[in-house]
């Protein structure tokens, strides 16, 4: 634990340490001094004010080795929470999630539709008072909302380049308005982000530190962790394979360029090739008339569950669109070099056994560095509210264990590199 610890670039003494025993689940202050390279002194008083403040408890003692048992520290897991927002087109995901990252409520919602933008905030921020209420949990225990969408997105102006089912939602102040509408701080990000970043905090990929989440819900796009610490680029949309091309003369997509992934083989090109065929249309119940049409993530839905009631053709279109997005994945692997990648998103939370084997038997046949390593394909057990619980957990992140500013990549710090002046001090 010590070199991912001392890797990642805490802007303070009393961050790191809460995020060591956030990751431990118990340590001593022993391990703490191990993990983080800081002195007993600055343990002993980043630990006393991490209790006095209600954020760690101390939990009874390890077994003992021959001399005194050390006392064991955890988080007080009820002492703060964070709400999480996913806004897509085919729906809203709420969670609320203890200091840990657990979810301790959750609910989904009609998505915005051709609702206005204002209309849809207003209804949002009665869902979230609902879901805070019904949880029973104290409103000032909640640090913030953290709020998640398709991307690209923009920091200070919201969409800016919308998918066309959210097209009407360009420049709207979205952060701004929800925020003023619940009286909570809001965090905006890409939802794919907010995927890999809530498998890492809640301890789903174990002691991988730098993976990749790839994500497909109404669109694709991946999030990816470097050293524990999510990477995001210089406009915080970084991992956007979706917009990978994989034929120069194919299709235009929505983005503007051609032959993207998400144009060949997202959920709207499974939707199309499933309606183009009369025997799947039928076997997924997709004859309906356009006007009455329900959402492309809905239809998808369909599509997959006629593909595990035996429908040939309906497997055939999610094969295809599989083997789409496991060229897909295979790029990203190759430019990013890493040993894991989560399979995660709501489209794939429904789809998931059908592209898991084509993906990993793509990654095992032709990824470049295979013969050093082999890439390991996992189905994230959150897929359906990833996004939601990754949303919550950059509130909780940016509120208990904020990075240094201005860094787009961790520090290279080895084991044997001492912590840094700067986080020495409580």
């Amino acid at each position: 634990m010590g070199g991912a610890a001392r890797a990642i670039p805490h802007a303070s003494s009393r961050a790191a340490v809460l995020d060591v025993i956030r990751a431990a689940g118990t340590i001593s202050r022993v391990g703490l001094i191990d993990a983080t390279g800081f002195t007993g002194a600055t343990i002993s008083t980043v630990v006393r004010r991490l209790i006095q403040d209600g954020l760690v408890l101390e939990s009874g003692r390890a077994e003992s080795t021959g001399g005194k048992p050390r006392v064991l520290l955890q988080l007080n897991q009820s002492s703060r929470y964070a709400v999480g927002v996913h806004l897509d087109h085919a729906g809203i995901a709420y969670v609320l999630t203890n200091l840990g990252g657990s979810v301790v409520a959750r609910t989904a919602r009609p998505g915005v539709g051709a609702e206005e933008p204002q209309a849809v905030v207003d209804r949002m921020s009665g869902e979230v008072e609902a879901l805070i209420d019904g949880a029973g949990v104290e409103r000032g225990r909640v640090l913030g909302l953290g709020l998640v969408s398709p991307g690209p997105l923009t920091p200070t102006s919201g969409m800016r380049l919308t998918p066309p089912s959210m097209r009407h939602w360009e420049d709207f102040p979205l952060d701004r308005a929800l925020s003023e509408a619940t009286g909570l701080p809001v965090i905006l990000d890409n939802d794919a982000t907010a995927a890999a970043l809530g498998e890492h905090w809640s301890g789903l990929v174990g002691q991988t530190s730098t993976f990749a989440a790839l994500y497909m819900g109404s669109g694709i796009g991946a999030g990816l962790m470097v050293n524990g610490v999510a990477y995001r680029g210089a406009s915080g949309n970084a991992g956007e394979i979706g917009h990978i091309c994989l034929d120069v003369d194919g299709p235009e997509c929505w983005c503007g360029a051609r032959g993207c992934t998400e144009v060949l083989g997202g959920p709207a090109a499974v939707v199309a090739a499933a309606r183009a065929d009369a025997k799947v249309a039928r076997a997924a119940g997709l004859t309906g008339r356009k006007r009455s049409r329900p959402s492309v993530a809905a239809e998808f839905a369909a599509v997959a569950r006629a593909a595990r009631r035996g429908e040939p053709g309906a497997r055939a279109i999610l094969e295809r669109s599989a083997r789409y997005l496991a060229v897909a994945a295979r790029t990203l692997a190759n430019v990013m070099d890493v040993e894991l990648l989560v399979l995660t998103g709501p489209s794939l939370a429904i789809a998931g056994s059908t592209y898991l084997p084509v993906v990993q038997e793509e990654l095992d046949r032709a990824f470049f560095p295979r013969a050093a390593h082999r890439v390991e394909v996992r189905l994230s057990r959150s897929a359906a509210t990833a996004s939601a619980i990754g949303a919550a957990t950059m509130v909780l992140q940016s509120e208990l264990v904020p990075l240094r500013q201005g860094l787009q990549l961790p520090d290279n710090l080895s084991d044997s590199e001492p912590a840094p002046a700067h986080l020495t001090s409580a």
